[in-house]
């Protein structure tokens, strides 16, 4: 089969052309297979897809068009009203994404501790640092007041875990940006409960060049240069 190693890009299925040859043709969203509620995702054109097959091949199908071109995964579940996230909301969200950052990381590390399998060595290291001072605030839902008084108390807890994060988004290609489709991954799983994630990366591009550089991340964290 000319097709079992030929790899094709979301959106596309390998086809074999008239002389044998595997090709990718845009997948057709009505062929893609069923999927159940909880598969279904919205895309940034405020639609409902059963899948991210038929958003990806939509968007193919679309492809060299001005709507093609703007339909991307917005994030995962069916679309719904999401609140206009307020100036006070956005000034507090990197409070949250912080400690919730850093509390991801306890929760590997905690894994890592019977099973390897999160974090690397040096990782690993680097997290016991910050996991044997973190048992005075333990993870919850904390008022603003409280976690803002822990990052000024605690600052060097919260500096990894913003920049393993965009470490760990930062994979095609790594070069110390990142692109729409490598913030998906995190903000299509947060949009349907932090509704001021949207806002905040567009905010997080200073110069409006649709990447965010590793300084411009850390800028919107409240991390110093």
């Amino acid at each position: 089969d000319p097709c079992r190693n030929f790899h094709c890009k979301r959106g596309k299925v390998c086809h074999v052309d008239k002389q044998g040859k595997p090709t990718c043709i845009c997948q057709d969203p009505a062929a893609c297979p069923s999927t159940e509620d909880y598969e279904h995702v919205c895309g940034t054109d405020n639609k409902t897809y059963d899948g991210t097959c038929q958003l990806f091949g939509t968007k193919c199908q679309l492809e060299g068009t001005k709507k093609g071109h703007q339909l991307h995964l917005d994030y995962m579940g069916s679309c719904k009203y999401i609140p206009y996230c307020t100036d006070y909301e956005v000034d507090q969200f990197p409070l949250r994404m912080r400690d919730w950052l850093k509390n991801i990381l306890m929760q590997y590390y905690e894994h890592d501790l019977d099973t390897f399998g999160f974090l690397t060595e040096k990782q690993r290291s680097k997290v016991k640092k910050i996991y044997e001072n973190d048992k005075r605030l333990m993870a919850g839902d904390h008022t603003v007041e409280l976690l803002l008084h822990d990052f000024e108390n605690n600052y060097h807890m919260y500096v990894y875990p913003v920049h393993w994060q965009f470490h760990q988004l930062d994979q095609h290609p790594v070069d110390r940006l990142l692109t729409h489709s490598e913030l998906v991954p995190l903000r299509a799983s947060l949009v349907p409960v932090e509704h001021c994630i949207t806002r905040f990366f567009q905010e997080c591009d200073g110069d409006q060049d649709k990447l965010i550089a590793l300084k411009e991340w850390c800028h919107c964290f409240g991390i110093k240069e």
